[in-house]
């Protein structure tokens, strides 16, 4: 049961960055299937509020609940983990994916 007042802290990959002040993080989770016991990942993009525009697509976030910004928006970017490669986006979220352990 979560208790009043914990927020949230997820970790995902920045794969959007088109609008001002805000970046697209995907997160991956792994969750095993009821019946066959199969881990399967599953995938959840979230609309991350960031201040100083300092996420690049590729970027590993730390992203922690927050109050609605906007109507999509309700996380805040807390640190970038590590810098990802710098790639165009045309390039699609497969490559992106791969970088997913």
């Amino acid at each position: 049961m979560n208790k009043r007042g914990v927020r949230k802290k997820l970790i995902g990959i920045v794969i959007r960055i088109g609008m001002e002040k805000t970046a697209v993080v995907l997160v991956n989770r792994l969750k095993r299937h009821k019946t066959y016991t199969k881990l399967t990942r599953q995938y959840s993009r979230y609309m991350v509020h960031d201040p100083q525009n300092r996420c690049e697509v590729g970027d590993k976030v730390k992203i922690i609940e927050s109050r609605p910004i906007s109507k999509r928006k309700r996380w805040q970017l807390i640190e970038i983990l590590e810098k990802g490669v710098k790639k165009d986006l045309d390039s699609g979220i497969d490559q992106i994916l791969e970088q997913i352990p």
